[in-house]
C-alpha cells in the first residue's frame, strides 16, 4: 500500500473516532479545545501546501471535474461547508467576530478556515464567563 492508499484509511478512522467519540459525549467542550481545531487547521495547511507544491494551485479542479464521483465530491465539499457556515456565523456574531472575513477564508481554503474558524470561536467561548454561554 502507497502513502495515498493508508492516509485516507487513517483519516476515516479518525473522524469516525472523533464523531463518535464527541457524540456520546455528555460534558461540554472545555475552555482548552480550541487547540484541537486549530492544530488541524495548520496541520490540514501543511498538507494542502504539500498538494500545491506537487500538483499545481488548481490540480484540485482537475480531480473534481474528472468524472460523476469527482463531482459529487466537490458538491459534498460545498454543501458541508455551507452546513457548517450555517451554525458557525450566528455563533461568531454572537461572540463579536466579524463573519465576512472568515467566510472569505473558508470559500478560498475549505476545511482549513472552517477549522481556523472554528479554533478561534472555541476560544472565544472558552474564555466567556459560563453564565453568558447558550
Amino acid at each position: 500500500m502507497t502513502l495515498f492508499d493508508i492516509l485516507p484509511l487513517l483519516a476515516g478512522l479518525a473522524v469516525a473516532t472523533f464523531v463518535l467519540t464527541y457524540a456520546l459525549r455528555t460534558r461540554p467542550l472545555g475552555p482548552s479545545a480550541w487547540i484541537g481545531a486549530a492544530i488541524l487547521s495548520a496541520a490540514f495547511a501543511g498538507w494542502s501546501l504539500y498538494a500545491i507544491l506537487t500538483g499545481g494551485p488548481f490540480g484540485f479542479w482537475v480531480e473534481h471535474t474528472r468524472n460523476a464521483w469527482g463531482v459529487q465530491i466537490w458538491f459534498d465539499l460545498l454543501l458541508a461547508a455551507s452546513c457548517a457556515l450555517v451554525f458557525m456565523v450566528p455563533e461568531a456574531r454572537r461572540l463579536g467576530m466579524r463573519p465576512l472575513p472568515w467566510v472569505v477564508l473558508v470559500l478560498c481554503s475549505g476545511a482549513i478556515g472552517l477549522l481556523a474558524m472554528l479554533a478561534r470561536i472555541l476560544y472565544l467561548k472558552g474564555r466567556t464567563p459560563a453564565t453568558t454561554q447558550v
